[in-house]
């Protein structure tokens, strides 16, 4: 005697997959294997030995469907999201405008790309630092016409304009990884160098009397102990000469320089560099600085700055 299957109770495979139904018929048929692929004990032309053997043989096949659908199964790797990468570039150069609270400066960088993470560079700018207590004033005068005036600025008891070139080493550090293409990295930067220090004469037009005592005329002149009583005389000021005007008498301070800061790129791993600057930098001289005519001149300048940068890597 044969046992039928009914099929119509496997209509619920229907809902699975190609190899899921096969794996659901097959074991419907497995587990009543014997009754199905086997024929009874009162068959009379097979005896009991050759029903257990096929029995073996059935489960035997069985399992071994089973562990080759198994080997069959694919792990898919994990997929990456190439459109976050980046491209790791050797060197960037960046130009920089870093205005702060007493003067600006304007400074080229030469990087070398570490890694991911870092970037090393040489730094030199030129730089114009003012005194704390400069303010600037306007004068207004006639010029020789009557129906015309002539406004002029000075800033009362300057006595040296001063610039500082730096030259210093300095490293960015990123602290999270900087994946996203056109996304804002977020690290630090420091730097630390030498600087020298130019003094340059601050010159004034101050009003003089010729010698008849009734004709006035302008002179140019820088500041003196002998002619500290013109000089400081507002009434006298007509105005500021060019910045230049000292050039032939400038004095050289060496000092040394600092700067940290916290540093944001745009676009960190694009072509073309992107990013600004916000922190704190110092600046210390070997000696008073004679910047105003005052007692109280430092010889230690420390300033808020914001810095904007634009650049290429390659």
């Amino acid at each position: 005697m044969t046992t039928v299957v009914d099929l119509s109770s496997l209509k619920i495979v229907n809902a699975f997959d190609h190899q899921t139904r096969l794996r659901l018929i097959f074991c419907h048929f497995w587990v009543s294997g014997a009754e199905f692929i086997i024929p009874s004990s009162k068959n009379p032309y097979l005896s009991k030995v050759k029903r257990v053997f096929l029995s073996i043989l059935v489960w035997g096949l069985g399992a071994a469907y089973f562990g080759s659908l198994s080997a069959q199964s694919v792990v898919q790797p994990k997929q990456l999201d190439y459109s976050s990468m980046g491209v790791l570039y050797n060197t960037e150069r960046v130009f920089e405008i870093r205005p702060h609270l007493n003067g600006g400066a304007l400074s080229v960088q030469f990087g070398k790309i570490k890694t991911f993470y870092k970037t090393h560079y040489y730094q030199f700018d030129i730089g114009y630092l003012k005194h704390p207590k400069e303010k600037r004033q306007t004068v207004t005068f006639n010029s020789g016409n009557p129906f015309a005036t002539t406004t002029n600025s000075y800033t009362y008891g300057k006595q040296n304009h001063f610039l500082i070139l730096r030259g210093g080493v300095g490293k960015k550090i990123y602290f999270s990884e900087k994946a996203k293409r056109k996304g804002v990295a977020v690290g630090m930067n420091y730097e630390v160098g030498a600087s020298i220090g130019i003094l340059d004469p601050y010159y004034l037009k101050l009003t003089r009397l010729r010698e008849n005592g009734r004709d006035d005329y302008i002179s140019t002149e820088r500041y003196s102990e002998e002619n500290a009583d013109v000089f400081l005389d507002n009434s006298r000021i007509v105005g500021s000469a060019s910045l230049f005007k000292g050039f032939g008498n400038l004095t050289f301070l060496p000092g040394l320089h600092g700067r940290l800061g916290a540093h944001f790129s745009v676009g960190a791993f694009d072509k073309y560099v992107k990013a600004f600057e916000i922190g704190v930098m110092a600046d210390a001289f070997f000696q008073r600085v004679p910047i105003m005519i005052i007692d109280n001149n430092s010889p230690v300048f420390v300033n808020g700055f914001i810095s904007f940068q634009i650049g290429k890597r390659q």
